[in-house]
């Protein structure tokens, strides 16, 4: 069954959501493929998705990669799959259901109404978040503040990762350029997105902490894009 949109979805050991979550995403309207990209989850993450491959033929797919080589490689390859199979929409969503999978529907509809890149925005008007706890809403909040005011980028939520683009901007990127692989990834890609001109539009979502897992957050993760924050305001954006 074709579509024009894909999802992505990076998973390292999340064997407690996976199957959910691809459950949801392959009920909603608009008929969803789902891209799995698994880093050698030794919970057997791979395993339910792949039996979940025959029930949903044509629509999941899975890429399997052999150990954590980082969030933003795996977007990457996903990025790559996506353009050569010839989708216009391709998403960004965690397998946590900390983004609400109901909202890829209004992430696709932000596009269809003129945005090249439209973000999951927690601090938009409209936009909230639930089960995290004072300091961390506010440390994140100081976050995105400090990222718009070190690169001039008039997006609010500049570290969210619920994100649908229109295929052109990611036609428009050179991948190999892209420096971050963790955090800060998902600052770059919208730095470069900003910078090449595209229209980026954010919509009000409700970010919840996940119940079932892990996080994958760390502080290592977090200096990453504090620190490549101020070596992006330097970056050559070709």
């Amino acid at each position: 069954m074709s579509s024009d949109s894909l999802v992505i979805i990076p998973t390292y050991n999340e064997k407690g959501n996976i199957e959910n979550i691809t459950r949801k995403v392959m009920s909603l309207q608009g008929n969803f493929h789902l891209l799995v990209i698994d880093d050698g989850s030794p919970d057997g993450t791979a395993d339910i998705v792949k039996s979940l491959m025959k029930e949903f033929d044509g629509r999941l797919f899975i890429i399997e990669r052999q150990g954590k080589l980082g969030l933003g490689t795996a977007y990457i390859a996903g990025f790559r799959w996506a353009l050569e199979h010839g989708y216009e929409y391709i998403f960004e969503m965690d397998a946590d259901f900390s983004h609400n999978p109901d909202d890829l529907i209004r992430l696709k509809d932000a596009c269809l109404n003129g945005a090249d890149l439209a973000v999951g925005s927690r601090y938009v008007r409209g936009g909230h978040i639930t089960k995290w706890d004072y300091k961390r809403v506010v440390m994140s909040y100081f976050a995105s503040l400090y990222v718009r005011l070190v690169l001039w980028m008039n997006v609010k939520d500049t570290t969210a990762g619920f994100k649908c683009y229109r295929r052109r901007v990611l036609e428009a990127i050179h991948f190999d350029d892209i420096h971050f692989i963790g955090y800060a990834f998902q600052i770059e890609m919208k730095y470069r997105t900003y910078r090449k001109g595209f229209k980026i539009v954010e919509v009000p979502i409700t970010f919840t902490d996940r119940v079932v897992g892990v996080s994958k957050m760390s502080g290592k993760i977090f200096k990453e894009a504090i620190l490549g924050v101020i070596k992006m305001r330097f970056l050559k954006v070709n």
